[in-house]
């Protein structure tokens, strides 16, 4: 499992990537986030949101590889949406509070965290399809 529930500084991951990534929900047609930023390798994965003190709408956070996220030492909920390696959603925890643990998924390839409240705003569900581009 890896140890974010957290991301911080630049929030861009490998070497802070130039040009904001999006996730939209190409089922619903609804953007996740306008501004997503990616955790890729050990330190940017267990950094994640931690030192933060909010996550702003519009921005998110993809974290791969990972089947599981922790909030252990955050000062805000979040929302994470688990998805295969197709892009699919599998699982979703809403509003998952600080100093909490999500299940470990099996099927689970990478994660997106989300401002809490987003899954709802955008009626994501399980089995739609996400594009980060």
């Amino acid at each position: 499992m890896t140890h974010p529930g957290h991301a911080q500084a630049g929030l861009h991951g490998r070497g802070d990537k130039a040009g904001a990534m999006k996730a939209v929900n190409c089922t619903t047609g609804n953007t996740l986030a306008d501004d997503v930023s990616i955790a890729d390798t050990l330190f940017t994965r267990m950094k994640g949101l931690l030192g933060r003190s909010d996550l702003p709408s519009g921005k998110g956070l993809l974290i791969r590889p990972c089947k599981g996220v922790h909030t252990f030492c955050m000062q805000f909920p979040i929302d994470v949406i688990f998805l295969d390696k197709a892009n699919r959603v599998i699982s979703l925890a809403e509003g998952l509070q600080p100093n909490r643990m999500t299940k470990v998924l099996q099927g689970a390839t990478s994660v997106i965290e989300l401002p809490a409240g987003t899954l709802s705003t955008t009626n994501t569900s399980v089995g739609d399809e996400v594009v980060i581009a």
